[in-house]
């Protein structure tokens, strides 16, 4: 019986052996075909379609990118304090800065990727000169856009505001409105929405184009291209040196991106890097 259970065991290890070598001289690595899930939150148009085009270039680099899709600009960062997402690619960091600090949070940018310059539309009027008296005009009503908004009527000589108050502006800072312009803070998504009722709408051109208007052929005026309001990837703090956060901001600035923002965005859409 002592001999029969001493083959037994000697078979059982002869088959170990076998079967860890496989019959092959490649040794198995666990993590080669393993990919890292990163989740990364984005506003539509251009953010989303700009992650797509980099996701192949990802997965070959081992990372699988999730894009979770947003349509306002409040969720995604909330989403990235609560760690549910790893990044998230909507904003710039003006209004970055601006909400993690009211919110106490710790976010930061983890680079620019491209700017998108904010235009003024109108179904109503085809000229700014035309603007009549009383004029109803739909700004952001978050205060970095705001700001951003206002600063740009002035630039467009529709108002005056205090010196020195630039993009910081608030409606409290307008100092000249000959036209008595009423300025009406909507949510910056609904901007496209209200232009049924308004008169003029300043709106983001991420917005813009979601709503099939082009910035540059359909903006009765639009923000000069050295805007410092370019759009950023928002990390928590300290996440910056993951290694796939790492290889999404290389990829993001790549050749590759520069030219699929410029063939497909034609100006509304310009690269920042």
């Amino acid at each position: 019986m002592k001999k029969l259970l001493i083959a037994l065991l000697a078979l059982v290890s002869l088959a170990v052996v076998a079967a860890g070598c496989g019959g092959s001289d490649k040794k198995a690595d666990p993590a080669a075909d393993k990919k890292v899930v990163l989740k990364v939150g984005a506003t539509a148009v251009p953010h989303a379609e700009i992650l797509n085009d980099i996701k192949p270039a990802l997965a070959k680099e081992g990372v699988d990118l999730q894009i979770i899709e947003f349509s306002d600009y409040v969720k995604p960062n909330m989403a990235l304090n609560d760690k549910e997402l790893d990044a998230n690619f909507f904003q710039h960091e003006p209004y970055l800065d601006t909400f993690a600090k009211e919110r106490n949070m710790p976010l930061i940018s983890a680079g620019k990727v491209h700017i998108e310059p904010m235009g003024i539309y109108s179904k109503k009027i085809k000229d700014l000169k035309d603007i009549p008296n009383g004029a109803k005009i739909a700004i952001p009503n978050d205060p970095s856009n705001a700001g951003r908004a206002l600063a740009l009527l002035e630039s467009a000589k529709l108002l005056k505001l205090k010196d020195g108050v630039g993009v910081k502006a608030t409606v409290g800072d307008i100092t000249g409105n000959d036209k008595k312009l009423q300025i009406i803070e909507i949510e910056a998504a609904l901007l496209p929405r209200s232009m049924d009722d308004t008169d003029l709408s300043v709106i983001n051109s991420n917005f813009a184009m979601e709503a099939k208007l082009n910035p540059v052929k359909d903006s009765l005026f639009t923000e000069p291209k050295e805007s410092p309001y370019a759009n950023i990837v928002a990390v928590r703090k300290g996440d910056e040196s993951r290694p796939e956060i790492q290889k999404l901001m290389k990829a993001l600035q790549s050749p590759e991106v520069k030219k699929f923002i410029e063939e497909k965005y034609k100006g509304a859409v310009v690269p920042a890097f």
